[in-house]
Parts: structure tokens; C-alpha cells; sequence
């Protein structure tokens, strides 16, 4: 046997059923009493069997009938059920969120963000793709992916939702910052050692501005160059040279004494983190309120966490 075109019309039968007439069905659904009774006639025909015997005062279902209604039955329960998961998850935060972060960051605070939010939404389940490549969210079925870009944002078809802005800080260790004067000038650096991110044209430059929005390029040549904040930490640290990492990344190595911070009076030019997804239609509770939270996690007079 084929299969039905239409299954809203093995509602209607379980519905005429339960209400003994098409004329209180009809009523119960708002549908003329003459165009349900053809909707159960044509069902009958495209099945090529009589579900319902029709007298005038009543109906009655034949044997087949009694049979094809269980099924109808089972089917709208089973389409009920699936829109009270639908209805409960636009609700209440549920289900599984699927998001991807550059490690820099998620060591930077968004981690803890993430977890806070896991804990307090029991129901919740985030699958975090912790990654530095970049990645598309729409051809790997992710929620959203966290980046961190430098004014103005590429132009692009997907929906973006800005988290805090990201400023980059010159440091280095005391024990490092002790063998040599104290630097009053980007070119005071010269002497240095320094290390820095990976450049695929294997040109190392620091693009800074100072207080009042002057820019200011200085190349050099690291001793260490790599993709990973997290190995700039490290070695900036052990002394190793002179980094430019992200604030947040390492206030709490400045407080510590670990690292200190080198001319003040110059950072990066200030980056934007934000989140980037497929769309704002739809959006689910449980990514909709991660979103909020990692928004709440930034606010603050100096948008860190």
C-alpha cells in the first residue's frame, strides 16, 4: 500500500470517531460538516477500504476500521508528544548546544562562564569544540562559534551577537624586565627579546595605539613564534621575551607578580569578540540564554569577566 499523502487526515478520522458524527467533529475542529465528510471519503478511497459504516442517526467503524484507528490513535499521541518537546524546549533551557571557542579564550574567562551557566541549567548539555582553526557553523551543525576580529566585521550572511571587546597588553617577566632599563618608547624594545604570534609571511609586527588613538607599527623578530596564546603565556613567563597578550589573559599573572606590564600607555588596537550563528528565527532557549550569559559574564566598566 502507498502511502498517505495527507496524515492530517488520520486526525480527522480519529477525531470523527471519538466524537460519534462528522457534525461534532466538524464543530470541535471549525470545519465545515461537508468538507470533513469528503476528507474521510477520500481516505477511504486512497486506502481502497470502508473504515466508518454511515446510517443515518450514526456511525460505526468496520472491522478494518477498528484496527486503522488504533494507529491513528498512536499517531497523534506520538505527534502531541512531539510537540510538547518542541513547546518545553522554547520554554526552559534544554538539549544540547553546540558551540566552538579559540582556546585563548575560553582560558580567558569564557570557560568559566560556560561552566557556571552547565550549573545552573541542569538540562543542558554543551558539546565545546575548543579549536583555533576557523570553522563554519552551518556545515558543522554548530550553535554558535565564539571569534575575536579587529573592526569592522566581515560582511556575511550569518547572524552575529558582540560579547566584549579584547585588548592586547605588551608584558614580560620581572626577571626578564630586570636585565634591562625600563623601556619609555616602543623602540626602547629594540634590545629585547620577544616573542609572538605565528605569521604565515614570517613578518612580525605589533600594530599599537597609545591613549589618544595614535597608531604605531614595530616590527620584530621573535624567539618564539607560535599560534598559541597559551604557549606566549608560558614562555613570556619563563622569561623567555617580551609578549603582547590579551588582558584578561593574563591580569591575573600581573596581580600575581608573574608577569608585568610593559608601556602602559600603548595596546593593541581593540578587538571584537563576538558570536557568530546561522540565525536569530528559532533560536532555542538553551543558546539563547548561553548567549545572555556570556554577555552578563563581560559586562562591566572594563568588559572583562
Amino acid at each position: 500500500m502507498k502511502a498517505i499523502t495527507d496524515l492530517n487526515d488520520l486526525r480527522l478520522f480519529a477525531e470523527v470517531v471519538e466524537h460519534g458524527s462528522y457534525t461534532a467533529a466538524a464543530r470541535s475542529l471549525g470545519l465545515q460538516t461537508s468538507k470533513l465528510s469528503r476528507r474521510i471519503r477520500a481516505l477511504e478511497e486512497e486506502l481502497g477500504v470502508r473504515l466508518l459504516n454511515r446510517t443515518s442517526r450514526s456511525l460505526s467503524l468496520t472491522e478494518t476500521g477498528r484496527q486503522f484507528h488504533q494507529h491513528c490513535l498512536a499517531l497523534v499521541a506520538e505527534a502531541k508528544a512531539a510537540k510538547d518537546i518542541v513547546d518545553r524546549t522554547r520554554s526552559t533551557p534544554q538539549g544540547t548546544v553546540r558551540i566552538s571557542c579559540p582556546v585563548a579564550l575560553l582560558e580567558s574567562g569564557i570557560s568559566t562562564i560556560i561552566a557556571r551557566y552547565v550549573a545552573d541549567n541542569p538540562h543542558v548539555q554543551v558539546v565545546l569544540d575548543a579549536t583555533n582553526r576557523r570553522v563554519d557553523v552551518v556545515e558543522e551543525g554548530l550553535d554558535f562559534a565564539i571569534r575575536v576580529r579587529l573592526p569592522p566585521l566581515e560582511n556575511t550572511d550569518l547572524a552575529v551577537r558582540q560579547l566584549c571587546v579584547s585588548i592586547h597588553i605588551l608584558v614580560a617577566s620581572p626577571e626578564l624586565a630586570a636585565r634591562y632599563p625600563a623601556p619609555r618608547s616602543i623602540d626602547s624594545l629594540k634590545e629585547w627579546p620577544t616573542l609572538s604570534m605565528a605569521s604565515s609571511g614570517e613578518r612580525f609586527v605589533w600594530n599599537l595605539v597609545d591613549g589618544e588613538g595614535r597608531a604605531t607599527s614595530w616590527a620584530h623578530q621573535p624567539r618564539l613564534a607560535t599560534d598559541d596564546l597559551a604557549s606566549l603565556r608560558v614562555a613570556a613567563m619563563a622569561g623567555v621575551g617580551v609578549a603582547m597578550l590579551p588582558r584578561e589573559q593574563v591580569e591575573t599573572d600581573i596581580a600575581a607578580g608573574r608577569l608585568q606590564q610593559l608601556l602602559p600607555g600603548l595596546t593593541s588596537t581593540p578587538g571584537l569578540v563576538h558570536a557568530i550563528f546561522p540565525t536569530r528565527r528559532g533560536m532555542v532557549p538553551a543558546v539563547r540564554h548561553l548567549l545572555d550569559a556570556l554577555v552578563a559574564g563581560f559586562e562591566g566598566p572594563d568588559r572583562r569577566p
